[in-house]
């Protein structure tokens, strides 16, 4: 059986936190995007479909609107029974995440089991986890500015999800994992040891 293995969890702090996502993903461009990839490859167009598709933790869909999986989003402010409702019922995604007294943590299937990164980027002004990887099975050349594929047309030839961290997350201990068996991942960002203590105190 394929082993649960941690994942390097990449830091970077102060200028080096700036976003790389610098393109928006806009409706009408995913749109566009999806009836493009139907007609070209068929490995390409079925890897997209599952990348994206309905109830993957990369579609711009996730959250009941159309929503680009390179802003940040609030995750641990929303209880996902509720943020997830319709997906829930049509058993239609396996994303899941929670908050205890010592930590936050987030699962979900890696469509097609794909190698994914886990970047933590931010400083005390942000803090931000990123989940990203390439869904090509070659990655694009790059572009003639030498900017990285992030900065260009990035869901061409890759998916991401960035999320905000609340702030009592200790973001410089976060912790990743990936089932090469079940293609499952999962982050784990433990609190910091002052709100540990106050939950602690008052349990």
């Amino acid at each position: 059986m394929p082993p649960r293995r941690g994942i390097e969890v990449r830091q970077a702090v102060g200028d080096g936190a700036a976003p790389r996502w610098r393109m928006s993903l806009l409706e009408n461009t995913f749109s566009s995007f999806l009836q493009s990839i139907g007609g070209g490859a068929a490995a390409d167009g079925a890897a997209a479909r599952a990348v994206f598709g309905e109830g993957s933790l990369f579609s711009p869909f996730l959250f009941g609107k159309f929503f680009d999986p390179a802003d940040a989003f609030p995750l641990w402010e929303f209880e996902p029974e509720v943020l997830l409702a319709a997906l829930r019922r049509g058993a239609r995604t396996t994303v899941d995440w929670a908050e205890t007294d010592s930590e936050y943590y987030l699962r979900a299937d890696i469509p097609g089991g794909r190698k994914c990164d886990v970047e933590v980027s931010g400083d005390d002004a942000m803090r931000v986890v990123d989940v990203s990887g390439l869904w090509r099975a070659a990655p694009p050349p790059p572009p003639p500015d030498g900017r990285d594929w992030r900065a260009g047309r990035w869901w061409e030839h890759g998916f991401v999800r960035r999320v905000e961290l609340p702030e009592d997350a200790d973001w410089r201990k976060v912790e990743a994992f990936f089932d090469d068996g079940e293609g499952l991942l999962e982050i784990k960002v433990p609190k910091s040891g002052d709100a540990h203590q106050a939950a602690a105190a008052t349990a």
